[in-house]
């Protein structure tokens, strides 16, 4: 895991919120069966959906809480809508993310997929 990732995860657990979030067995065995090359796929085509954007009607509420790891790892890392996104990583709302930060995103959450895997 690269360490700035390592870091913002460090910086992320202080937010009792964020501390809360955590892969149940079901997730990890899902994590497993699919393989985290799949996982990445499918947090990539989430990511450009519901958060890259400009603008999304429901933002704030566009993330569930369960059934998909990759919905616990985006709440976990604070990248589960625009408002924290902003807040967190300081990647500013109301303009499309840019390759670069769709990068980033899928990046911290699949760091925080697999150090919850080695939990």
């Amino acid at each position: 895991m690269n360490m700035d990732y390592k870091e913002i995860l460090s910086r992320l657990k202080t937010s009792p919120f964020r501390a809360k979030f955590h892969l149940k067995k079901s997730d990890k065995d899902y994590v497993a069966l699919k393989g985290m090359e799949t996982i990445r796929a499918h947090a990539e085509d989430i990511i450009k959906k519901r958060l890259a954007p400009a603008v999304i009607p429901n933002d704030g509420k566009q993330t569930p809480m369960k059934n998909h790891p990759v919905f616990i790892a985006q709440h976990a890392t604070a990248t589960c809508c625009r408002g924290c996104l902003e807040k967190w990583h300081k990647i500013k709302s109301g303009k499309e993310l840019s390759p670069h930060q769709i990068e980033f995103v899928v990046d911290l959450i699949m760091a925080y997929i697999e150090s919850e895997m080695k939990n």
